[in-house]
């Protein structure tokens, strides 16, 4: 009983009166029954052996490592680093000693700081909220990577004007560069204004327009006659050019019928070299005979009538022919045959050719059937004779005659097959170039 009077004398002037019922009664600490205070009694042999004993801090826990006897514990308490007390400055924040210095310096809102750049005071909140990072006397980097440092109120002004890495729209075309490229740009930008180089202006011009400008509409550029390709080597300033004009009506009038005749010659050479082209052959020529109803009839109306294909070349520097048809016959053939011969004509070449003529040569009837399997072609094919006259080397002033088979194709046969399709039939020559030596 005088060990627990001890201890509860103790902890009742540390803690107050947590162990006392509001009617001054002790608790047991073993059973928590009640114990009367007027019957407890200290001891002073238990007394002296507690407060020897050796104990740790009462926070142990927080990181107090102090050891030492129970009696020692209310001095030690007293300078303990790890009781926590509340801020000498009322920001209601609670620490233990160990760190209020460092609460005090640099963590409390309500703690007095003065600004290293301007020298003014402020609470530490209102430095943490709103003055750090703000002072207006703060020397910062220039946020453009130029490379100054300058207090940040000259910071806006410097970005603005000064800082030769701000950015700044070219007056003439409106596109945005570094200050520092912006006069290299101009000497390529295409709207800076630039002088004329022929001078005829004192206004400038924008440099991608300036060669429009001396092609199209430059008073003193130096230009040719329009009359040029006809012959005129007249060159003058833009703005003398139609006095020119109005002087030279009749030179260019004469120049401008001579150059006529010249395309006219030249004309006629393209188009006989192109006729040249168009009837040369590789040797085969087919010719298509439309209106064939309409033709015929004309043909058994009127004896002999005769058509004459275009004329053709047998190779590109070789003899020169055409076919020759009686649709309603000839000689022997005459009413009931269709009439098939080949004429020699005078060509360009005939002086360098063989004669007479020798390649073998035949004709070609073609089935129009739209099944190729079912057609039947009517050919027949002749070996010139040297001896005969049709095969002489043609003279130009004389009509050459044809050869052939005057009983190529009866009328009947004509009619049996698909020989005439769409109001047409379509012949084929063939002239064998194998032994043609040119």
């Amino acid at each position: 009983m005088t060990l627990l009077m001890s201890i509860g004398t103790f902890l009742g002037k540390r803690q107050g009166s947590n162990s006392l019922n509001s009617g001054g009664i002790f608790h047991c600490p073993e059973d928590d029954k009640p114990l009367d205070y007027a019957k407890l009694y200290p001891d002073s042999e238990v007394h002296n052996e507690i407060m020897n004993s050796i104990i740790r801090c009462t926070y142990q826990k927080d990181g107090c490592r102090w050891i030492d006897k129970l009696q020692n514990l209310p001095n030690h308490l007293q300078a303990c680093r790890f009781d926590a007390i509340s801020c000498p400055n009322n920001c209601t924040a609670h620490l233990t000693k160990a760190n209020i210095d460092d609460h005090l310096e640099y963590l409390c809102p309500k703690r007095t700081v003065v600004c290293d750049f301007c020298q003014q005071e402020f609470s530490g909140q209102i430095m943490d909220e709103t003055h750090a990072g703000n002072c207006f006397k703060e020397v910062i980097w220039c946020e453009n990577k130029c490379g100054a440092k300058l207090e940040r109120r000259f910071l806006m002004n410097h970005m603005k004007n000064d800082c030769h890495k701000r950015t700044v729209t070219c007056q003439y075309c409106s596109k945005d560069f570094l200050q520092e490229t912006l006069q290299t740009h101009q000497y390529q930008c295409p709207r800076f204004p630039v002088t004329c180089p022929n001078r005829c202006d004192p206004a400038k011009i924008p440099r991608e327009d300036i060669e429009n400008h001396v092609h199209e509409s430059c008073p003193s550029a130096t230009i040719a006659c329009p009359f040029k390709d006809a012959g005129c080597r007249y060159k003058c300033p833009r703005y003398s050019l139609e006095l020119h004009m109005e002087e030279g009506v009749r030179k260019h009038l004469e120049l401008t019928c001579d150059l006529l005749k010249q395309q006219q010659a030249q004309i006629a050479q393209l188009c006989s070299t192109l006729q040249a082209i168009a009837q040369t052959t590789d040797g085969i020529f087919i010719w298509k005979i439309s209106n064939y109803k309409s033709k015929l009839n004309e043909a058994v109306h009127k004896s002999n009538k005769e058509l004459i294909s275009p004329p053709f070349y047998t190779s590109r520097f070789g003899y020169k022919a055409c076919l020759s048809v009686f649709l309603n016959g000839n000689g022997a053939g005459e009413g009931k045959y269709i009439s098939v011969y080949i004429k020699l004509l005078h060509g360009d070449y005939n002086n360098i050719l063989d004669w007479p003529f020798v390649l073998p040569v035949s004709f070609t009837l073609f089935d129009q059937n739209i099944d190729a399997t079912m057609r039947m072609n009517i050919s027949e094919s002749f070996i010139p004779d040297p001896a005969w006259k049709h095969f002489q080397k043609p003279c130009q002033s004389t009509e050459s005659l044809g050869f052939g088979y005057p009983k190529f194709v009866s009328h009947e046969i004509i009619r049996s097959r698909d020989y005439i399709k769409d109001d047409a039939l379509i012949l084929k020559v063939t002239i064998d170039n194998a032994q043609f030596t040119n």
